[in-house]
């Protein structure tokens, strides 16, 4: 049977979505996180009371930003530089991870303490990192879980929303040699503990970035557990994972982003920590890394730039917001997606990244269509546009399903003729006797087979309005009395005026 937790491309969304569907557990502990999400995120929005403008400023500044993203991005690399960060450039993933490992191997690294970062598991750095005997350790509790588990990410901001306290105990109990009671305070302080050893023993801290500041070359952390600062404060050497796309022109375009970014993600006003951090340490500094890193990531990100349907995704913020909306997503969790980012932002994000739709072809019909992901994401992404355009632009490269197209054309030879869709309609009628039962369609064969196993499919009416406009026509020009003469000839007098441009009252 194939993991859910493991499942990649080639198993297709819907054999995974299927495995979702019937672990019940799953879904209980994804609706029950998404929906506290969802709450707090309004309670959140409608307290700050000008959401909306907010939402349209962050959107600016995001369109901005990414239409100017090589002048800026140069401006902060500049700064970064002066202010002692070695900035390295990353075209693919592959040279991403050669780069990081490089690090490691000139800093004699044998162990890494790391954060929460998307683009580490974008990458698949921490399978690299052992591979080179490399001890790789996530410090954000849901991380250090999955990491545990041997799973991906299963939400951007909450990676083990798919798991409780006694599957999390089972697990820390393992690592404890005896067993831990399904005590949340009790699970958390035994992680603490543990980590806290790893902090001071590690050679090298890494980190994600939420905004890296152009204006001053600092990257800026988001985060509720300590964990990020105790990451780039005690390792000597500290490595900054950072998309090209997560450049701010100024601090005070973080102040917008950084209403935005917690509200939309755990509906919190603001973060436990946020913090900034520009360059290594300092003579005067108390604490900090000797050596700092920072590797800017492209992996198909530069291949958006200019694309009038997808560009707009570089403006993500990363909130999950719109996975907590999504109503599919909200049904079969994020490891149904089969990829690191999941949701509708993976939907769209995974296939415009690899620029690979024939392996990912099908993960954009993992959506209903119905823009409830725009409506929650904060600075505003299409979503429910870019999929549509990524459907469009699957078929047009060869890569839709056959029987569907063939369908289609049918359907449109049928619906092009009013006397061929009249005979198809008394032939449904009459060929659907086989199947009906109390007015509903009960085949589970064919196209049918998946909407008629969750959904009710209604048999067609016994008389279509066609045939009862024609009878009420009918009925109509039998009952009608006939017009006086005159005033035929006046509404006929009328008709010609007009046809001829001028105008006659009556």
């Amino acid at each position: 049977m194939t993991s859910l937790g493991s499942a990649g491309p080639k198993v297709q969304v819907k054999e995974r979505a299927g495995l979702a569907l019937n672990d019940e557990f799953l879904r209980k502990a994804v609706k029950f996180t998404t929906e506290r999400l969802r709450g707090g995120k309004k309670l959140a929005s409608e307290e700050h009371g000008r959401w909306e403008e907010w939402r349209e400023q962050g959107r600016q500044i995001r369109l901005h930003t990414i239409a100017h993203l090589d002048y800026y991005l140069n401006l902060f690399v500049e700064n970064a530089r002066a202010n002692g960060v070695h900035v390295h450039f990353a075209d693919t993933g592959e040279e991403a991870v050669r780069i990081a490992l490089q690090i490691a191997e000139h800093r004699g690294a044998k162990s890494v303490v790391k954060s929460k970062s998307m683009v580490s598991e974008e990458l698949h750095l921490n399978h690299a990192l052992e591979e080179a005997g490399i001890e790789a350790i996530e410090t954000d509790l849901g991380e250090y879980i999955i990491q545990l588990a041997g799973e991906m990410p299963s939400h951007i901001v909450i990676p083990a929303i798919h798991k409780n306290r006694y599957q999390i105990a089972e697990l820390l109990s393992e690592v404890a040699g005896e067993t831990l009671p399904p005590d949340t305070t009790v699970l958390a302080g035994f992680v603490r503990k543990i980590l806290r050893e790893r902090f001071l023993d590690a050679d090298i801290g890494m980190t994600g970035c939420n905004f890296a500041i152009a204006e001053t070359g600092s990257m800026v952390l988001f985060e509720n557990e300590g964990n990020a600062r105790m990451v780039s404060t005690l390792p000597k050497t500290q490595i900054t994972l950072m998309g090209m796309e997560r450049i701010i022109p100024s601090w005070t375009d973080l102040e917008v982003m950084a209403t935005l970014l917690p509200r939309s993600a755990t509906g919190q006003r603001i973060t436990m920590y946020m913090s900034g951090i520009t360059g290594p340490k300092r003579d005067e500094d108390a604490d900090g890394p000797e050596q700092m890193h920072m590797i800017i990531v492209d992996n198909g990100r530069s291949l958006q730039l200019g694309d009038p349907e997808f560009q707009e995704l570089l403006n993500c913020i990363r909130c999950g917001a719109c996975l907590n909306a999504c109503p599919v997503y909200r049904h079969i969790g994020g490891h149904a997606y089969g990829s690191t980012y999941s949701g509708p932002i993976g939907a769209v994000l995974t296939p415009a990244l690899n620029k690979n739709v024939a392996e990912w072809d099908d993960i954009a019909n993992a959506s209903s269509l119905c823009g409830a992901c725009y409506e929650a994401c904060p600075v505003k992404i299409p979503l429910h546009d870019m999929l549509v355009a990524l459907r469009r632009r699957k078929v047009e490269g060869g890569h839709g399903n056959k029987v569907e197209t063939a369908g289609m054309k049918a359907y449109a030879a049928v619906v092009s003729k009013s006397s061929r869709f009249g005979a198809a309609l008394k032939a449904g009628q009459l060929g659907q006797k086989l199947v009906v039962k109390n007015g509903e369609i009960t085949l589970k064969a064919g196209p049918l087979k998946g909407w008629n196993s969750y959904r009710v499919t209604p048999s067609l009416a016994k008389t279509s309005f066609r045939q009862s406009w024609e009878r009420l026509k009918s009925e109509i020009k039998d009952e009608a009395p006939e017009m006086e003469p005159n005033l035929v000839a006046r509404l006929q007098a009328i008709v010609e005026a007009r046809a001829a441009g001028g105008r006659k009252q009556i």
